[in-house]
């Protein structure tokens, strides 16, 4: 059986919808947007009706901030709900379904989470359209049912062979557009152009499970296709940010800098160099170039 249940800050505590609201109405000019409520939801599966109570008031909410309900009064809004792409890490869903685990000392439930909208006002299609592109993220989120599922558990069939798509390498930039759109992949066109360029050297057409292999590891962190875009040239308005960024160019000559100019180099050349100048003899360095960890002595009261 699956339990579900509603979690919503209360009002005077609820931050993220008045952002959410302040955003609609002052960027995108939505002025018919009255209000906004934003609520967690949480499915919950393979747990006893006793524990999931217990968990509403002590893993998924807290009692002193929150409000819970099983079945929210949402009248008179439109509501949507929005979830992780199936694939997509949910730390909220995990993160729950440990606390619940080391309280039973049991088997894992399994948890799904999404996080439900409620939009009052006098609003347009195009109006909720404009929020619903606002908060959902197509890389790694979709628009989930409102409806409580059966199970959350989730049946593949394992496939007896493997789609080659055959005909890739033909495709001119259209049909490469419209096979994005078709298969819901987080690559655009030049990516995608990309790959066909490197399956037309390897001679042959590449299966369905290395498109998505690659457009998977792609769209993690989005570090290939973002902070290791090289930045060939930039030009700024503002007078200040052009003053950082040559003296950024100025650092990256001081430190003998090679590599090309990109976010991740601009992001870290401050640690870079600190450590050059001695300010920064605790840093851990690693084979790990995404993290920075700095250990630091805190003398706290003794």
């Amino acid at each position: 059986m699956v339990y579900r249940i509603f979690v919503e800050k209360k009002k005077e505590l609820a931050a993220e919808s008045r952002a959410l609201l302040e955003d609609a109405r002052g960027l995108y000019g939505i002025e018919g947007l009255r209000d906004v409520r934003v609520l967690n939801r949480y499915d919950a599966e393979n747990i006893t009706e006793e524990l999931f109570d217990y968990a509403v008031k002590t893993v998924f909410s807290e009692p002193q901030l929150d409000i819970t309900s099983e079945n929210p009064d949402l009248s008179g809004a439109t509501v949507f709900a929005v979830e992780f792409l199936p694939g997509q890490f949910d730390q909220r869903a995990d993160s729950a379904a440990q606390c619940i685990q080391i309280i039973s000392q049991g088997e894992r439930p399994i948890i799904r989470s999404a996080k439900v909208y409620a939009l009052y006002g006098d609003l347009s299609d195009a109006d909720v359209a404009e929020i619903k592109k606002y908060v959902i993220n197509p890389v790694e989120a979709r628009e989930a049912a409102l409806e409580c599922p059966e199970t959350l558990r989730t049946e593949y069939t394992v496939p007896a062979d493997v789609k080659t798509l055959d005909g890739f390498r033909e495709m001119d930039r259209e049909t490469l557009a419209k096979f994005v759109a078709f298969y819901g992949l987080a690559m655009d066109i030049d990516d995608i152009a990309f790959c066909q360029t490197y399956f037309r050297e390897e001679g042959r057409d590449p299966t369905i499970t290395e498109i998505r292999m690659i457009d998977t590891y792609w769209s993690d962190h989005c570090r290939h296709t973002t902070f290791l875009t090289v930045i060939d040239s930039v030009k700024f308005e503002d007078e200040l940010l052009q003053r950082a960024y040559e003296d950024y160019i100025e650092t990256r000559r001081e430190l003998g800098r090679t590599k090309p100019v990109c976010l991740m180099d601009i992001a870290t050349l401050a640690v870079k160099y600190l450590r050059k100048d001695g300010k920064l003899d605790k840093l851990d360095e690693s084979e790990e170039i995404n993290a920075c960890t700095v250990k630091i002595d805190v003398d706290v009261d003794g």
